[in-house]
């Protein structure tokens, strides 16, 4: 598989903060690997059927098999520059001396240049997912359940616009967060079993398959479903010379949303962590630096690189779509646009990277270690709790007979009172209803637990814990499955 130390392994995109388990994947001198697979399993199901005769399949030894998926990006780039000027052909010549025995003719007999390439495509991302993202998603998946379950009661205050609105808990905000994960977790893991491959030949009607009697030696299995089986894959119901873009526009958009559930909570954390507000708090290793200048401040670097990735893929995913159409059979216009797709992949594993990077004396994940301030929660929530509960007494007022508009009354008359003495709402409205009848007469109709609530604010939570603790449910049985 070559030294390597010797290996360009760079992946596409950014390389400044490139995450290392993809490597195997997408690093640049492994890109032919699952082509080499594709094209080694074309040896074999040419084979299966009696095309290529025993004694020449019998040089296929796994010592060969290695020197093939050993051919790097680099040699046929060098080739392909220099002397094929297609990419395709290029890897043939050198697998063709690598193997250097008759076997070596039958190479890329049945196939088109996207045969392979598409396939292979596919498989990369597939294997991407089963073994990389889809355990690190899941963890990430499992640590978020237990922040919500800690903090399913942690009273906070909600906001919308950016000004304090009604009561919630910080589990349920969590919470909220975990469903779009869980709800996008579940899109690509979907998506990419929907991953498919194509043997389908050159405008993709199966021609030479058809025409030189490769199907008829195939029986009830097609000689492209023998070939996709060996490499883990199915093909899809028909295509062009390139695979229809839907199964990985698909599989990739459900990258795109889950890196964007990853995003909000990046930027909920960074406005959490401000200093004026700081509910939420991140752990910080001896020897991090917040500031070159400004010793001991805490940057909310994590939260701001959850969010940053996001916005890389937001751009990055109009490449997908462009590549949406082409020209009949195919074109070369997408090409150069097949080869970034890897950057999105590569930018939700950074992030899943942050979410589980591990301190350096513990081992603990970034996510586990997350602190939430209940103090500046609550001290926040006491701000603003004279305010926050127009709503609940306005519809009280109605629901108990007040014959006028309440949400008026309270807009127009009580809450530039409210804002200027900060008095409670409910404070004022009682004050009120000695002088005005029918504001008394409706307040006294209103049952006394809901006045005994509309006393205190930070009861009125409506079902935040229930509605965390549901999703804290949802998300152990996701990821038990």
């Amino acid at each position: 598989m070559g030294d390597l130390a010797m290996l360009n392994l760079a992946m596409s995109g950014n390389p400044r903060y490139q995450p290392k388990d993809l490597i195997d994947y997408f690093g640049y001198d492994r890109l032919y690997q699952p082509v080499s697979e594709v094209e080694i399993a074309n040896l074999r199901t040419l084979a299966e059927i009696h095309v290529i005769p025993r004694k020449e399949i019998m040089m296929l030894t796994p010592a060969m098999e290695e020197l093939l998926l050993g051919i790097t990006t680099t040699e046929v780039d060098g080739i392909e520059r220099n002397v094929t000027k297609h990419d395709i052909r290029a890897w043939v010549r050198i697998a063709q001396e690598r193997m250097n025995c008759r076997l070596s003719r039958w190479l890329h007999a049945m196939l088109t240049s996207y045969d392979p390439l598409d396939t292979a495509r596919s498989i990369q991302f597939k294997r991407s997912y089963d073994h990389v993202l889809k355990p690190s998603i899941h963890e990430a998946i499992g640590l978020m359940a237990d922040l919500v379950e800690q903090n399913a009661g942690v009273l906070q205050i909600g906001r919308t616009h950016g000004r304090a609105a009604l009561p919630i808990t910080v589990g349920f905000w969590l919470a909220t967060i975990l469903d779009r994960m869980i709800v996008n977790a579940a899109f690509m893991d979907q998506y990419s079993q929907n991953l498919v491959g194509k043997i389908s030949g050159a405008v993709g009607a199966y021609n030479a398959q058809v025409g030189l009697g490769i199907t008829q030696r195939c029986g009830k299995k097609t000689y492209e479903e023998r070939l996709l089986t060996k490499v883990g894959l199915k093909p899809g119901d028909i295509s062009r010379q390139i695979v229809a873009p839907e199964p990985m526009n698909y599989y990739l958009f459900s990258v795109l949303m889950l890196s964007g559930a990853f995003g909000q909570f990046g930027r909920d954390g960074r406005q959490l962590m401000r200093s004026e507000i700081e509910e939420i708090l991140e752990s910080k290793d001896q020897g991090d630096v917040g500031s070159s200048t400004m010793t001991g401040k805490v940057n909310p670097i994590i939260f701001e690189n959850i969010e940053g990735a996001w916005w890389k893929n937001a751009a990055e995913f109009l490449k997908p779509l462009f590549t949406v159409i082409s020209e009949h059979q195919r074109d070369l216009v997408g090409s150069s646009l097949l080869r970034d797709f890897p950057t999105m992949v590569i930018n939700l594993d950074t992030q899943l990277g942050n979410i589980l990077r591990k301190d350096k004396k513990t081992q603990t994940p970034w996510l586990a270690r997350l602190v939430v301030n209940t103090a500046n929660c609550t001290a926040n929530f006491n701000r603003f709790k004279h305010l926050i509960l127009g709503e609940p007494i306005y519809i009280a007022l109605q629901m108990a007979g007040y014959p006028g508009d309440a949400h008026k009354l309270i807009n127009e008359e009580i809450a530039p009172i409210n804002r200027t003495t900060k008095r409670p709402l409910i404070e004022l409205i009682e004050e009120k209803a000695q002088s005005d009848t029918e504001l008394g007469t409706a307040l006294a109709a209103i049952p006394a637990d809901v006045v005994r609530l509309l006393h205190t604010p930070e009861e009125y939570t409506g079902s935040a814990k229930g509605q965390a603790l549901k999703i804290v449910d949802k998300a152990r049985e996701f990821i038990s499955n």
